[in-house]
């Protein structure tokens, strides 16, 4: 690794949301920076990559020195064309966030935040993914003193091959936090529902709702941490095979 560190920030929420900036702030003087992020929102997008369509990308400049890269693409995509063809070389970390609502449970598995780390982890390199436990809280400056943490600490101790640490910040004053808590993925999950509506033309749509259902289980899980104000650090990896069952699989006789 290089005396300063290549730091690669991306996030799901769009270049241009505070979040991002605000993770920037927080670890600029880390490390070089490096910023390839969406366009535009692109939350809920999951590991989506680009495939029939022009990636197209744009500098953008923000205030106090927020330099970066727009990318007409998903986060797994930016992660990719950062790497692949934006990028002298390959970033030491990847850094997705902090997005603006946990990502918790099932909903990992829909995140862009918790999928362009993945993409990182996919391409060997040690990967973060920070949420905040709010839409609606706009100061992400605590989350961003606990990001530029756990970046410290991954710089320092790395991380298992095919391993990203996915970090979720309770939306409560600082004074509150308990501290860290090592987690596991939890079972909470939305269950959705649609309220029809219908447009000024008189043509019908839906609008999807929702409420976040959450099962009784494990004490260590990532969304009990939260509602008790523990920073929850998951480390999270992207192999789905379930191990448990494939024993009595084989029993069933297929092969």
């Amino acid at each position: 690794m290089q005396n300063k560190p290549l730091i690669l920030i991306t996030n799901d929420d769009g270049i241009f949301a505070p979040g991002i900036f605000a993770l920037w702030e927080a670890i600029h003087q880390i490390g070089e920076i490096f910023i390839a992020a969406p366009d535009t929102e692109k939350s809920a997008v999951g590991h989506a990559i680009t495939i029939s369509d022009p990636i197209r990308v744009e500098k953008i400049n923000r205030k106090n020195g927020f330099s970066g890269y727009a990318v007409a693409g998903t986060p797994a995509d930016c992660v990719k064309i950062a790497v692949r063809a934006l990028m002298e070389r390959q970033p030491d970390i990847v850094i997705s966030g902090i997005n603006a609502g946990a990502n918790v449970g099932a909903s990992l598995l829909y995140s862009g935040t918790v999928s362009a780390a993945t993409e990182g982890t996919l391409l060997n390199i040690p990967s973060i993914a920070v949420s905040l436990d709010s839409l609606t809280v706009k100061d992400f400056n605590f989350a961003g003193k606990i990001a530029a943490y756990i970046v410290h600490q991954v710089l320092e101790k790395g991380l298992p091959t095919g391993t990203l640490l996915n970090v979720n910040v309770p939306a409560v004053p600082e004074s509150i936090i308990k501290g860290y808590k090592i987690t596991r993925q939890g079972n909470s999950h939305y269950q959705e529902g649609f309220d029809q509506r219908e447009d000024p033309r008189g043509r019908t749509y839906y609008w999807m709702t929702g409420q976040l259902v959450e099962p009784t289980g494990s004490s260590d899980s990532d969304i009990q941490a939260l509602n008790q104000n523990w920073v929850s650090v998951t480390p999270i990896h992207y192999k789905l095979t379930n191990e448990e069952f494939l024993p009595e699989l084989i029993e069933w006789g297929l092969e």
